[in-house]
């Protein structure tokens, strides 16, 4: 049987075997590479793939296969750059190593006494290029807590995603299992640490002792937000470090978010940065401009809202409203409310940038350099900035752009992803297309080679 046509019928069984969630994220993108000696090779998408489907899903693959082959295989999963070498670089699943979580389903607990916030799922996170990564690893340790990647350390800039995952991990362990899971804030850790000091009738703090160890030590899952908060609380951290090690010698899950990196929480104790890693730490990176075009229309679907918002007003907003987002949230939440107040008006374009003006420059702060820039290309070609970071292609507006992204290029110390994102979502490529383009005319064209001398001075150093 031809191996597209036996891993299609392959990937339509064991989707009626899975929730959507977990046959998406685990299996849409997988291949089968070839059927040989007695092994499958499966082509899956990034490397925490390889250890979650061997950890977590080899009976479900293999019994399937067998039916569909009538075969067993030993599994070999591997990237599609790792195909050449695969003799060297496969990563094979012995059958003795394969554990089987027999975990007993009961009732989920009382999200009240989690603090978890129901709203935020798994199904509701929208995935792109620069979250995908620290959703399956979210997902993963969900799936298979206390096991897979302990402790999960999650970090990023506000308003990128990072609290949504963490709920979304905590409500899928309880929608799924009975383990005991708590959600708190550094914030309330260090309230919570600072009531052990209390004293109560009797004159002692046992109560406020055991009430705080019976909370943090006697479940299954911490998870514990803007963990950067502890820095400065010298107790507190102390406190952290022995409840950390209690969880962990016991097998049980620790997630954390921070908005930095485990190496810049310099305010923290070593010991803790160095606990912090043992685990997996992941980034969730800015979304890039299809990623925040994705969360406007979810955020319009959802919303229901009457009024039709069109595709270039959507563009408009994905474009100049940042990275934040609960601010492009809030800018469809504003758009709407001024559409209202202007009597039901139809949303158009003009009426976007009217409604989201200063929005827009309370969103995006202080220009940046690239944006400076910009501002810059534009009025020496005499165009709007609007203009520079469209997608329009006509040479009036087409070369300055490439000129700007040139000067970005050579002036800032932003890479090519960035630079795109800062011209309405551009790919990368297209970035790099046009400075190598600006490049070779200077070298042959004077009078453009003056042009960049004078817009470079003009510029200033940035």
């Amino acid at each position: 049987m031809n191996v597209d046509i036996l891993w299609s019928k392959f990937l339509t069984e064991v989707k009626d075997d899975l929730t959507s969630l977990s046959f998406d994220t685990w299996f849409k993108d997988t291949e089968l590479h070839k059927l040989d000696g007695g092994k499958a090779y499966i082509i899956v998408p990034m490397p925490i793939h390889k250890k979650h489907l061997a950890d977590n899903y080899s009976d479900l693959i293999l019994n399937h296969l067998n039916n569909i082959t009538g075969t067993n295989f030993e599994l070999v999963f591997l990237l599609k750059e790792e195909i050449v070498e695969e003799e060297e670089k496969t990563i094979e699943i012995e059958q003795g190593d394969i554990q089987n979580n027999n975990e007993n389903f009961g009732v989920p607990h009382n999200q009240a006494q989690s603090n978890l916030k129901s709203k935020y799922t798994f199904d509701n996170f929208i995935v792109g290029n620069s979250n995908k990564f620290a959703h399956a690893a979210a997902l993963s340790v969900a799936e298979n807590p206390g096991n897979m990647y302990n402790p999960l350390f999650i970090y990023g800039n506000s308003g990128l995603g990072k609290t949504h995952l963490m709920h979304a991990i905590g409500n899928y362990i309880t929608e799924n299992s009975n383990r005991r899971v708590l959600y708190v804030t550094s914030d309330q850790f260090i309230q919570d640490f600072i009531g052990i000091n209390k004293k109560d009738d009797k004159g002692t703090n046992f109560n406020y002792v055991d009430f705080f160890k019976n909370k943090y030590r006697n479940i299954d899952v911490l998870i514990i937000d803007d963990i950067q908060f502890l820095g400065g609380a010298t107790q507190t951290q102390q406190e952290f470090f022995h409840t950390f090690n209690s969880l962990y010698n016991d097998s049980k899950q620790i997630i954390i978010s921070s908005d930095r990196s485990p190496d810049d929480l310099k305010l923290l104790e070593d010991r803790l940065r160095t606990r912090f890693c043992w685990g997996l730490t992941v980034n969730i990176f800015p979304p890039d401009f299809t990623l925040r075009t994705e969360i406007l229309k979810k955020k319009i679907i959802a919303g229901n809202f009457e009024t039709e918002i069109p595709d270039d007003v959507v563009e408009y907003i994905a474009s100049n409203i940042g990275t934040d987002v609960r601010q492009l949230e809030g800018s469809i939440t504003r758009l709407i409310a001024y559409s209202t107040i202007m009597g039901g008006a139809e949303i158009t374009l003009d009426l976007a940038i009217e409604a989201l003006k200063d929005f827009i420059s309370k969103g995006m702060g202080e220009k940046n350099d690239v944006q400076r820039i910009q501002k810059i290309v534009s009025e020496y070609f005499q165009i709007s900035v609007e203009d520079i970071r469209s997608k329009k292609r006509s040479s009036n507006i087409s070369f300055p752009r490439q000129i700007a992204m040139y000067l970005c290029r050579i002036m800032t110390n932003e890479s090519f992803p960035k630079i795109g994102t800062e011209f309405g979502g551009k790919d990368h490529t297209t970035v790099m297309h046009s400075v190598e383009k600006i490049e070779r005319e200077i070298k042959v064209n004077k009078d453009l080679a003056n042009i960049i001398e004078k817009l470079k001075k003009d510029i200033g150093v940035v």
